[in-house]
């Protein structure tokens, strides 16, 4: 394959990602799905003519986290804070806690009931089914209501960050003791005081930073730190959501001091420049990535009648358990939200740091590729009916 033949295709991936926003954003049929079946197309273009390939398996964690970063990153960057949202986050935060761990209990059964495996074993392979995916709900979540837009992005990227935490915490302690929570308490103390610091020092560097190229650069920045903190088991992805947070908000600091050393005449400016340069990197990295996803999948496992029978159930557990913790923290206008449950690229990332002694053959990539498309259908087909049936008494 040439170099020209290469770029044909990489450009030509971009264009149509592209235009599957467009699609989406009159649809509703999130661009993911047409990514991810894009991807199976190619699949089997390449292997009815037979074309070699080299194994796209090893760069697809890679994509997959770089693109999470920048998802959450963007999304934290168009959040306001005021007092009159403590409500909204503290209901998103107990949302997303409750439901993670209803879903955790209900799919780890699934699980057992599968393999037979040891419980550690089962409650390790259920956590990545169990996270909502950040870069498909806040995408998914634009054409909705301000309230509800925010709501999804909280959620989810608490369900993100949750998620890693007892991903890490599960993966790192076959045994619980006390000293297992010792260790979490103080793991999550340092990443709360790494987030803070970063914050300040992300600010004042944009402040100081004369030269033209700079905002690669805090990306840059960002990226490093959530990869040390990662290699450590931290739950970096607080890191993200916070200094987002922290940026789009330091205006609203009334401090003297604090205003005359960190903020400056372009700050407005610059932020809307940074949320830019994410969105669209954030843009390019989720193409290539869904796209290799759905390329690496061997769609003719999916006939599998018991793999259809446990996606099914799974998909059941994880919508009936949204449903009732919804009801308790959410209690009006659930509806698209209920639907708004996907599965996706975090799930994939998790799945695939899993270690080779905890992963189960019976809960395969083929399993997770189930649970990822029929979670997107799901949510663009209740979106589509609440539209609708919101149309409909509007009429």
């Amino acid at each position: 394959m040439t170099t020209y033949t290469i770029l044909i295709i990489l450009s030509g991936l971009v264009i149509f990602s592209y235009l599957f926003d467009l699609v989406a954003s009159k649809t509703k049929v999130p661009s993911v799905l047409l990514l991810l079946l894009l991807g199976i197309g190619l699949r089997l273009l390449i292997d009815n003519l037979k074309i070699h390939t080299f194994n796209f398996l090893t760069i697809l964690p890679t994509l997959g986290t770089v693109g999470l970063i920048l998802i959450v990153f963007e999304g934290s960057l168009e959040l306001k804070y005021d007092k009159q949202k403590n409500k909204i986050i503290k209901s998103a935060f107990f949302s997303a806690l409750s439901i993670l761990l209803g879903t955790v209990t209900l799919i780890t059964i699934i699980i057992y009931q599968i393999s037979h495996k040891d419980l550690y074993t089962c409650i390790a392979n259920a956590i990545p089914f169990s996270v909502i995916s950040s870069a498909i709900a806040i995408p998914s979540a634009a054409a909705l209501n301000k309230s509800n837009k925010e709501f999804v992005i909280y959620e989810s990227s608490f369900s993100d960050i949750l998620g890693i935490i007892i991903f890490n915490f599960a993966i790192t302690n076959p045994s619980i003791s006390p000293s297992s929570f010792i260790t979490l308490g103080l793991s999550t103390f340092l990443i709360v005081l790494l987030s803070a610091i970063a914050c300040i020092v992300l600010l004042y560097i944009m402040g100081k930073l004369v030269h033209h190229i700079k905002f690669f650069l805090i990306i840059s920045i960002l990226i490093l730190v959530y990869a040390i903190g990662q290699s450590y088991h931290l739950s970096s992805l607080v890191l993200i959501l916070s200094t987002g947070l922290f940026l789009n908000n330091a205006d609203t600091i009334q401090n003297a001091w604090f205003r005359s050393v960190f903020l400056y005449k372009n700050l407005t400016a610059d932020l809307s420049q940074l949320y830019q340069l994410s969105a669209e990197s954030a843009f390019i990295l989720r193409t290539f990535f869904f796209v290799i996803f759905g390329f690496t999948m061997n769609i003719y496992e999916l006939n599998d009648k018991p793999v259809l029978a446990n996606g099914f159930f799974i998909l059941a557990s994880i919508y009936g358990i949204r449903l009732l913790c919804l009801k308790f923290f959410k209690k009006d206008g659930l509806s698209p939200i209920v639907y708004i449950a996907p599965r996706g690229l975090i799930s994939i990332l998790l799945y695939y740091n899993l270690p080779a002694s905890l992963k189960i053959p019976a809960v395969g990539p083929s399993f997770l590729f189930l649970v990822v498309l029929g979670s997107s259908i799901v949510m663009t087909l209740g979106i589509a009916f609440s539209k609708r049936k919101k149309e409909g008494v509007m009429v």
